[in-house]
This record gives C-alpha cells, sequence and structure tokens, in this order.
C-alpha cells in the first residue's frame, strides 16, 4: 500500500514504509528523469523512485521504480551502494549503480510517470529545476552522491 506517511517531526513523506531511487551514474553524468506534470512535485528533474513496499529491499524498491518509469532492464544495473537520508524516522535509500558494459540507452522509454529522461553531466544537475528532497540531497555537505558521479567520469 502506497500513500503519504508523515514523520515524527510533522513532514509529509511519499511511502508508508520509506522509500528508495536508482542513482545511475556514468562516464560523468547521472540518468534524471522530469517527473510528469501530474506527479507530486511534477516538472521537476529527479531519479527513478518511489515507495518500498512490503518485504522489499532498497535496491529492489529503485529497480522495480526504474524500471515501472523509465523501462530500465535490470539486467544491465551494477548496485555499488548506497546513501540514507533520514527525516524523523522515515528513510529514502538513493541506490548508487553504474550500467553493465551494456549501452543502458536501449530499452529506455518515459513511462506515465515520466515526460523526459536525460543524461546529466555532473556540473549541469544543479541548474536543473530538481524536485526539493533531491535537490537536498545533491547539495548534502557530504558530496556523497555528487562523488559517486564524479567517479564514473573518464
Amino acid at each position: 500500500m502506497s500513500g503519504f506517511a508523515r514523520c515524527s517531526e510533522g513532514h509529509r513523506h511519499w511511502g508508508h514504509r520509506g522509500a528508495a531511487g536508482l542513482l545511475l551514474a556514468r562516464a560523468g553524468a547521472v540518468l534524471l528523469q522530469l517527473r510528469a506534470g501530474w506527479a507530486h512535485h511534477g516538472g521537476t528533474w529527479s531519479l527513478p523512485g518511489g515507495a518500498r513496499e512490503r518485504g522489499e529491499t532498497a535496491v529492489d524498491t529503485a529497480l522495480r521504480e526504474a524500471t515501472e518509469e523509465l523501462g530500465l532492464d535490470r539486467t544491465v544495473v551494477d548496485v555499488r551502494g548506497s546513501w540514507l537520508a533520514s527525516c524523523g524516522g522515515w528513510t529514502y535509500e538513493t541506490v548508487l549503480a553504474v550500467p553493465s558494459p551494456v549501452d543502458v540507452e536501449v530499452g529506455l522509454h518515459d513511462r506515465a510517470e515520466s515526460a523526459a529522461h536525460a543524461w546529466v553531466d555532473l556540473d549541469d544537475v544543479a541548474g536543473r529545476r530538481l524536485h526539493p528532497a533531491f535537490r537536498e540531497a545533491w547539495a548534502d555537505d557530504d558530496g556523497a552522491l555528487r562523488r559517486f558521479v564524479g567517479a564514473t567520469a573518464p
């Protein structure tokens, strides 16, 4: 069951069991999706992701959502780690991954929740109109997401 949850700090978050998303990086760029206009924070760029379902790991959630939202073939994804954001007991786990040696562009198709997708260079991400939570994670002082994407640069 998906829906909004309220954390102990009084904020509303999507996903009663938390949420997860996929940060897929290659050659110093990250795969972003433009959220469909009807979606929560529609018209902003973010990672494919969504609410965790009962019994799902963060990796399962992130790969399922990337398949649902972009048609990504999960067999072309090599998971390298994750980054956890927490707010009042509610968590969002960003799964860090790279494409396997297969051309990941094959099979990517925008679906109902996605108006578009693009590989965005590390230095250009912050200049996009980002989903507020992704903007906060991307700008986090520890720089984990930016470092991961930068480490894939040639």
